[in-house]
């Protein structure tokens, strides 16, 4: 949930067969060890428990919720509210509605509730939630489990996004409808805990239904919605679950026990000590995991080594690639999410899933440059290229096989980033324009 700021023609009985037995058959269970359960909400009591939760109402500190939405979120009962003999829940649930309806100044109503103040976790926790994201199946409808800073610096009285970091367990939206994505925001500079647009990075994984791992290629694009119905392969269809097991290292993102981002904390952690944000796709027991590094990138703050709280959000809308993207008109409402409980458990080890380093070797040069930069990777294979603004838009955008040649000498002065993926492999580097 880019926070404050940010597939098939067997019948569908064969195919959940089928699936079912890839997923026991290829995907092995790799996730940690979990301890006693240190707190939970299993939502049977008919109302919000408010010794555990909070309504959050409004439109966020900007108007949109730092995404772009259409929704003003509320504490009626037609965006919040409770249901039992949920088919697939343990018991009851809460159910967090969007609606298309004018309230105040808006045309979509939606709901969130968030722990902050009243229970908030760190390292040594799996914190997992079971939910059923049934009517998102258009462009423009979202739901995300998530988490924000429930701790401050000593002497500051608040703490910038994304200074403070922001986890995203689970951002599913209509307009990926086969694919959940885990993960980290996280600023590259103090910045004296002010805002700037350019400091942000940003590292995620998508999680595909199907196959139980990240999918081929890594990143899916909009499209495939509504989904049919019943269709066992859209996160839609039915409930999963959705968590992290975070230790001081480390954080690993799973749904249905089944790990598919790592997320180190760490420069060197998972590549070489190189200063640079860097992720891959690793094969680790015949799954394909991404692996990703890292966001402590200053001593002012380390975002993931606080406790943080617990959002259950829905929303309308979105600028493209943020939260799912602008609403349609064929988007049907209400639209509601079930979930059925939250859990949180101590962990038994600090280890979790190694992933091994991948020592590949990317570097540009000359850096600051105002002429020809120059690209090299170690290993020989086609890879895309792509320099961006710190807006976000792709200035430059091609093909190479090993190495590259760019004119940069019309670019404007400024810090850019230079992004390199292939289907198995990305990294990005910051570099800075000179006049």
């Amino acid at each position: 949930m880019l926070g404050i700021k940010n597939y098939k023609y067997f019948d569908v009985k064969m195919r959940l067969l089928f699936i079912f037995f890839s997923v026991i058959v290829l995907n092995p269970s790799i996730h940690g060890q979990v301890g006693k359960l240190v707190w939970e909400d299993n939502f049977n009591q008919g109302q919000l428990d408010l010794s555990k939760w909070s309504y959050e109402t409004g439109t966020g500190v900007n108007g949109d919720w730092g995404t772009g939405q259409l929704d003003r979120a509320t504490d009626k009962i037609e965006n919040i509210s409770f249901q039992n003999n949920v088919p697939g829940a343990d018991d009851g649930c809460l159910v967090i509605t969007t609606r298309k309806e004018f309230y105040i100044d808006r045309n979509y109503t939606s709901g969130r509730v968030i722990s902050a103040d009243k229970a908030s976790w760190g390292p040594g926790h799996r914190i997992v939630a079971k939910v059923f994201p049934k009517d998102i199946k258009h462009k423009g409808q979202g739901f995300a489990f998530w988490m924000m800073p429930d701790e401050i610096p000593e002497g500051w009285d608040y703490i910038m996004w994304p200074q403070g970091g922001e986890i995203d367990i689970m951002e599913y939206v209509g307009s990926i409808p086969y694919h959940n994505l885990g993960s980290v925001h996280y600023a590259w500079f103090w910045e004296n805990n002010q805002w700037q647009s350019w400091n942000h990075g940003h590292k995620g994984f998508y999680y595909s239904y199907e196959t139980g791992q990240v999918p081929n290629p890594c990143e899916p694009e909009y499209g495939g919605y509504p989904p049919p119905e019943n269709e066992p392969n859209a996160g839609s269809t039915g409930f999963h679950t959705y968590g992290i097991d975070w230790y001081k290292d480390k954080i690993e993102f799973f749904v249905n026990d089944y790990v598919y981002h790592i997320h180190y904390l760490n420069d060197g952690g998972a590549f070489r000590v190189d200063g640079q944000d860097e992720d891959a796709i690793n094969i680790i027991d015949g799954s394909r995991v991404g692996v990703s590094e890292y966001s402590n990138h200053f001593e002012e703050w380390n975002p993931f080594q606080h406790k943080m709280y617990a959002i259950l959000s829905a929303g309308v809308g979105g600028q493209d690639y943020t939260y799912g993207g602008s609403i349609i008109p064929e988007a049907e409402f209400p639209c509601s999410v079930f979930i059925d409980w939250v859990k949180v458990y101590e962990l038994d080890n600090t280890l979790g899933l190694n992933a091994e380093g991948n020592n590949m070797e990317f570097n540009t040069f000359p850096n600051p440059s105002n002429g020809i930069l120059k690209i090299q990777i170690s290993t020989p294979k086609e890879y895309t290229f792509k320099i961006i603004d710190l807006s976000g838009k792709t200035i430059i955008h091609n093909v190479f096989f090993q190495s590259s040649e760019i004119d940069v000498s019309d670019l404007k002065k400024g810090m850019y980033l230079v992004l390199i993926n292939n289907d198995n492999y990305s990294i990005s580097k910051k570099i800075v324009i000179e006049e």
